[in-house]
């Protein structure tokens, strides 16, 4: 019985740290992508622009 108790105990651990692993990760990823997208949009000037059609 502790047998089965030990290893779900460690199933859960290692399922949870699985679930960490991944929220880091994706946390790493967005905040490169959002950190790009600021120096993309810091490249095009700001203010009034014109469109000419003709």
């Amino acid at each position: 019985m502790k047998t089965k108790f030990a290893a779900s105990v460690l199933s859960a651990l290692l399922y949870a740290q699985g679930l960490l692993g991944f929220a880091a990760l994706a946390t790493v990823l967005l905040k490169e992508r959002a950190r790009a997208e600021m120096t993309v949009s810091a490249d095009i000037p700001s203010g009034p622009s014109v469109i000419v059609v003709r």
